[in-house]
């Protein structure tokens, strides 16, 4: 949805909560917590690293990180999950999820939280289909599109990038949904709750830098179980 606001609310007193769920991200977790740091000082913030059972050093190496919040997975427990366990101690009005592979790059929050000075937007997506942005594999883009296009079509919505790891949703609005989510299917089912609501989905342009497909934790049965979560939560509370 375009971003056109009746209102421009100024929201000075906005406070933000950086989710940052991870898991064996040793080569990035350090560098992906600076750089949110970088942009979120000016705001009231906290950043909150949710340790998903890390077996490599990424657990030594968040221990380390000081003014950062940690909570700590004894297993792998999947993403969604521990997407659910940051949301419940999270503090701030709105909340970010930002993956910790540097995919996404920390620059953009500031053009994310920008909608927010409305206080009519509660959910805002970073669509990378909106911003000339590499590609991933074929077959990740694609399953991608098709996701969009199933989300579009059984929500009546008009986003372009569904699977998006940039999510940014008011908290307030959260507590009145009921996530069950373990792993990927926290994008499906978030979404689909967040539409069936009538809630609007704006969208912001931003970076993707993606990886080898030989490094993405995501597979390809993780697209087709979000076309059944659609499915389900279209129908399923």
């Amino acid at each position: 949805m375009p971003l056109r606001f009746k209102r421009k609310v100024k929201n000075s007193n906005l406070t933000i909560s950086v989710l940052i769920p991870t898991y064996n991200e040793e080569k990035t977790i350090k560098k992906v917590i600076n750089e949110v740091t970088k942009v979120t000082r000016k705001y009231k913030s906290e950043i909150i690293v949710i340790n998903d059972g890390s077996t490599d050093s990424t657990s030594k190496i968040i221990k380390k990180v000081p003014d950062i919040k940690v909570i700590n997975n004894v297993k792998n427990l999947g993403k969604g999950y521990s997407i659910r366990k940051g949301i419940k101690k999270a503090k701030g009005d709105v909340l970010i999820i930002q993956d910790a592979d540097l995919e996404y790059n920390p620059q953009d929050i500031s053009k994310l939280l920008k909608p927010f000075q409305d206080n009519s937007v509660k959910v805002v997506y970073g669509s990378r289909v909106l911003k000339n942005n590499p590609i991933s594999h074929w077959t990740f883009n694609l399953g991608g599109r098709l996701i969009t296009f199933i989300t579009n079509l059984l929500f009546n919505s008009k986003i372009t990038d569904e699977p998006t790891g940039y999510k940014l949703f008011r908290k307030s609005i959260l507590k009145d949904i009921n996530l069950n989510c373990r792993g990927f299917e926290f994008c499906p089912e978030v979404t689909a709750k967040i539409a069936k609501k009538g809630i609007k989905i704006y969208e912001v342009p931003v970076s993707y830098n993606p990886r080898p497909v030989t490094e993405k934790k995501i597979k390809w049965y993780d697209g087709i179980a979000a076309i059944f979560y659609l499915i389900k939560y279209r129908f399923i509370d």
